[in-house]
């Protein structure tokens, strides 16, 4: 049985669904493949794992062509792009054609950035499978690629025509990704649903052991977090920034330590924690609530300082092309409160110095 979830964006509404063993379901895929030539997108590791499982689903199709592109975060490059852009005019795909992202974050950022560009657009689906993939990257539009001096720099808001999330593909993750993917997770509890938040605190090591039923929920709700800012914001020029919580330090990371090094989930939950103990120095969250989110990802066996090679200088320099940066002023998402996240380019800069010289990890 799955859940529902609407992105209610006008004449771009759509589903998200949600459930075990959906990637198979037909009747999920029909209305956007019935009759058009679909061009799979994954990767090698994801592809010996549910590329036949998602054969059935296309079979309304009228041709399908797979395109495998290699895994990990480095191959999120403009070189990744033109080869698709390529593949797609070599394969004839015409405007009508629609573009499948089967796999993680990755895949759905360079396919989507992909079917973003070629004809000027083209549709396209989600088929996420990784948990981050699902409780973030997979809704809202957001696609592009990586650049050597900065994350996801270059891209276009493109929206997925459906998303299906089949929570029964997380049981091939490793560990690692899984606890990556819970950072994301933890992020919506912070941003605006303390309840959330208490609940992931209950529920941390259903969740993370990959309990149906704590799957099924915190995907949902973070989809319906998701969507709700998404809605109010769709080109984030106000509180769909609030997603970003994190962010702004977890791409300085990700990029300061070369792509792939840090999974992009572990980068956030390192980037959350500076975020709280800035928040905190700033005397706007309490040290005690300050003390929950760190115990939380420590929890989750995720990372709670900056990797200790990486300066707070240079942590700087990357952090000043960060997309949220406005006329030459950095902004960042801080934290008042657990549920109470806000953007400000108002906060102390000495306390963001003080705050990244102790947010490193012991040399």
């Amino acid at each position: 049985m799955s859940r529902t979830v609407e992105i209610d964006l006008g004449d771009r509404r759509y589903p998200i669904h949600v459930g075990a063993g959906i990637i198979g379901e037909r009747s999920l895929f029909a209305p956007h493949v019935s009759d058009r030539h679909a061009f799979v997108v994954t990767n090698e590791t994801v592809a010996p794992l549910y590329l036949d499982r998602l054969r059935p689903a296309l079979a309304d199709a009228s041709g399908v062509h797979i395109h495998v592109i290699a895994d990990g975060e480095r191959h999120k490059t403009l070189d990744t792009f033109a080869v698709l852009q390529n593949a797609l005019v070599t394969q004839r795909i015409a405007r009508d054609g629609v573009v499948i992202a089967l796999g993680g974050g990755v895949v759905g950022d360079i396919a989507g950035f992909a079917a973003a560009c070629y004809q000027r657009g083209v549709d396209f689906v989600q088929v996420p499978t990784t948990l981050l993939a699902q409780v973030d990257s997979s809704v809202g539009g957001k696609t592009g690629v990586n650049l050597p001096g900065g994350k996801n720099l270059v891209g276009a808001f493109h929206q997925p025509r459906c998303v299906v999330s089949d929570t029964a593909t997380l049981a091939t993750l490793d560990p690692r990704e899984v606890r990556a993917g819970f950072a994301e997770v933890v992020k919506y509890g912070l941003i605006d649903d303390p309840d959330f938040f208490d609940w992931l605190e209950a529920n941390a090591a259903a969740l993370l052991d990959l309990d149906d039923d704590a799957l099924t929920t915190a995907v949902v709700r973070a989809c319906e977090r998701k969507a709700a800012l998404v809605v109010a914001d769709e080109r984030e020029a106000g509180v769909r920034a609030l997603l970003n919580l994190g962010h702004t330090f977890a791409h300085a990371i990700e990029t300061g330590t070369g792509y792939g090094e840090w999974l992009h989930g572990e980068a956030v939950a390192a980037g959350i924690v500076l975020a709280a103990r800035m928040s905190h120095r700033m005397e706007w969250l309490a040290g005690q609530d300050c003390e929950r989110i760190e115990r939380l990802f420590v929890r989750a066996s995720l990372p709670v300082r900056a990797p200790a090679d990486l300066s707070p200088e240079r942590m700087l320099e990357l952090m000043s092309v960060d997309k949220k940066v406005r006329r030459g002023r950095l902004r960042l998402i801080l934290l008042r409160g657990i549920g109470e996240a806000v953007l400000t380019s108002e906060f102390d800069p000495n306390a963001l110095q003080a705050t990244l010289e102790a947010g490193r990890e012991a040399a």
